[in-house]
């Protein structure tokens, strides 16, 4: 995987007035924390993150760069952003130390690549997951696996077993789950449904026929 580069800065300020200034200047608040740190707040120019990360995955390895020594050179996850709910301008960022010598989990997207002779045939492709659990050193991140759906018919499956990581990564689990599934068609579904119906009114009808009839029967005697 690849790393970039992310400037940042040590940050003194606390509290809504700080990180109103901040951004005022292009900046953002974050910090950066993980097992062998103490929480370290810091700040960083927004338009170089996202033009660098923007919206993309939280599996992105960042190196710091800053001319403080106690965070300069470090290696982060994304753990979390903060946006703005209209303008989706980034608010805050939270990163996570990581040790290139020691693995660690992480969530990896799925691209499902391909037309499955089930939807040519009218079915619908129907994804499970959206992303998939490994266990890696940070260096060994997977940016995706692609997941080839060609073969798939009506009411076959992906399952996690089927996937193959690349060497040094392993994918966990304990029950051989699908990943992506391929539905029978809609219309056909809908077409027994509506004859189920049918035939459900017309039992109906035919019942309140019979006790229509039976109303009418002149009494004996």
């Amino acid at each position: 995987m690849e790393t970039l580069d992310i400037t940042v800065e040590s940050r003194s300020g606390k509290g809504k007035g700080a990180a109103r200034g901040l951004r005022r200047r292009g900046s953002v608040p974050g910090i950066v924390y993980g097992p062998k740190m103490a929480p370290e707040p810091i700040s960083l120019e927004a338009r170089e993150f996202d033009k660098k990360v923007g919206l993309g995955s939280q599996t992105q390895l960042l190196r710091l760069l800053s001319d403080d020594a106690a965070i300069a050179e470090k290696l982060v996850l994304v753990k979390d952003l903060h946006r703005h709910p209209v303008t989706r301008d980034l608010i805050h960022a939270d990163f996570y130390e990581v040790d290139v010598n020691e693995k660690i989990a992480v969530d990896i997207e799925l691209r499902f690549v391909g037309k499955s002779a089930g939807v040519e045939v009218g079915g619908i492709l129907q994804p499970i997951r959206r992303t998939i659990g490994v266990l890696c050193l940070p260096l060994q991140i997977p940016d995706e696996f692609v997941i080839d759906v060609t073969d798939l018919g009506i009411h076959d499956a992906v399952h996690i077993s089927d996937v193959k990581p690349p060497e040094g990564v392993e994918i966990p689990f304990d029950t051989d789950f699908a990943i992506v599934t391929v539905l029978p068609p809609v219309v056909e579904e809908a077409k027994a449904t509506d004859v189920e119906e049918e035939g459900a009114e017309a039992v109906a009808e035919g019942a309140e026929g019979d006790k229509e009839e039976k109303k009418e029967e002149p009494a004996e005697g």
